[in-house]
């Protein structure tokens, strides 16, 4: 089974959807990555997924990577040197907390939405949309096949 298809498609347009609400004001990018599989550390594949998407490049270094393995019931929240230099980790451990809480109580999607929300919130402080900003990443989830993750 595809990484895509362990959600339905109600769920993934609702998570899209809070992606580009919490872009509306913020120049931060924020994306969201699914698969069914972590072998390892699932900060250190956020790590590499961050840098397989191109992450790195937006102008302000302010893209946020959340990153799910479903299958495996671990995921990660990075920032890039942008929004970490006016964070601490104590900020995505809250957003991971609040995921966490979440998923225990079987609201997987109301959790990734409420944190691509509060992760917005969070570059909006930072980064303010500006007149002109441009959408550097695509808001849609991203998905890998496990074959790569081994």
């Amino acid at each position: 089974m595809a990484a895509e298809d362990l959600l339905r498609k109600e769920s993934q347009d609702t998570i899209v959807r809070a992606i580009a609400s919490a872009e509306r004001n913020t120049s931060g990018e924020i994306r969201v990555h699914l698969e069914q599989v972590c072998n390892g550390d699932p900060y250190l594949r956020a790590a590499y997924v961050f840098s397989k998407l191109g992450m790195f490049r937006t102008k302000d270094r302010n893209a946020v990577l959340i990153y799910l393995a479903l299958k495996s019931h671990k995921f990660a929240v990075i920032g890039d040197s942008g929004i970490n230099e006016r964070v601490g980790a104590g900020f995505w451990n809250d957003v991971k907390d609040g995921m966490a809480a979440d998923f225990r109580s079987g609201d997987f999607t109301g959790g990734m939405s409420r944190a691509v929300m509060a992760v917005g919130e969070k570059l909006k402080s930072y980064f303010p949309y500006q007149k002109n900003d441009v959408n550097e990443l695509p808001d849609e989830i991203s998905y890998v096949d496990n074959q790569e993750n081994s």
